[in-house]
């Protein structure tokens, strides 16, 4: 059995006194900005949902989901009785802790709050919203790799990992299989969707895809990731990323049965204005 040592890399890219800059804030970083220039770019095309300027103004409410959303779904969903007995904690986000799944709640939040203030489709502008979010996704895990966390269970596979601090057995890289389902195969199934199907004439199919796709990758990697230490296994052998992920399968699936094509005027060349 080939054990592969775990890459010596910093979690600190550059340290200039006080002031750090870690892997993890650099992955939140380029995942927004790629995913903002891409949804940009989207939004130049039919169906005409939302201008480029709102996507522009939307980077700042979807930087606030992912933070707030991400952080406050942690706590309530994987850590809720030490946050209790030390609440200031809550705020430390340079401790870690991020919940996907709470960030995901945040960010629709946003885009409800936003799409009802700028009055334009929800279901439309979070279809080109999804169709960039494995990009976030993709860097995200990829630092979680980077920071030796999250790793998967014992495995006698040849590309099992020994990570510090997680004993002296090689584990599951399961942030590399989740990086690689969550962010490229989900990224790549939205955008063929995108560009070579109707898929995106029919409001919600795009954002029904990103969240039953999402679902079934996170269920499928939980089988073979380390369950949280301080919740462990819950009912019936599930996970807690497993439970949270079925209400998101469910949903995602609703929303494509539910899916209605767009009205004749959101079809027009989306270089005119959106009304």
């Amino acid at each position: 059995m080939l054990a592969i040592p775990f890459p010596d890399i910093d979690p600190i890219l550059v340290s200039i006194g006080p002031f750090a800059i870690r892997w993890y804030a650099l992955a939140y970083i380029v995942g927004l900005i790629l995913g903002w220039r891409y949804c940009l770019r989207l939004s130049k095309h039919p169906p005409s949902v939302a201008t480029p300027q709102q996507v522009d103004d939307f980077l700042v409410w979807a930087t606030l989901g992912v933070v707030l959303g991400g952080r406050i779904g942690y706590v309530v969903f994987y850590n809720p009785m030490h946050y209790l007995n030390y609440p200031v904690e809550a705020l430390y986000l340079w401790h870690g802790g991020m919940s996907f799944h709470g960030g995901a709640l945040g960010v629709l939040f946003a885009l409800f709050l936003f799409s009802r203030q700028r009055k334009i489709d929800f279901l439309g502008f979070s279809d080109i919203i999804v169709s960039a979010a494995p990009i976030g996704l993709f860097f995200g895990r990829i630092a979680n790799f980077i920071n030796a966390e999250l790793w998967g269970r014992v495995t006698d596979l040849p590309w099992g990992v020994v990570f510090p601090g997680a004993g002296p057995e090689p584990r599951h890289p399961s942030q590399l299989y989740e990086a690689a389902l969550e962010g490229l195969v989900l990224f790549v199934l939205l955008n063929w969707l995108r560009h070579f199907t109707g898929a995106r004439y029919r409001r919600g199919v795009l954002v029904g895809v990103f969240l039953a796709g999402y679902a079934v990758a996170r269920t499928a990697v939980e089988f073979v990731r380390q369950p949280d230490e301080q919740l462990g296994f819950l009912i019936f052998g599930a996970t807690m990323g497993q439970l949270l992920s079925l209400p998101l399968l469910l949903l995602g699936l609703y929303l494509i049965w539910r899916a209605t094509p767009y009205p004749p005027e959101a079809l027009r060349n989306a270089d005119e204005p959106a009304r």
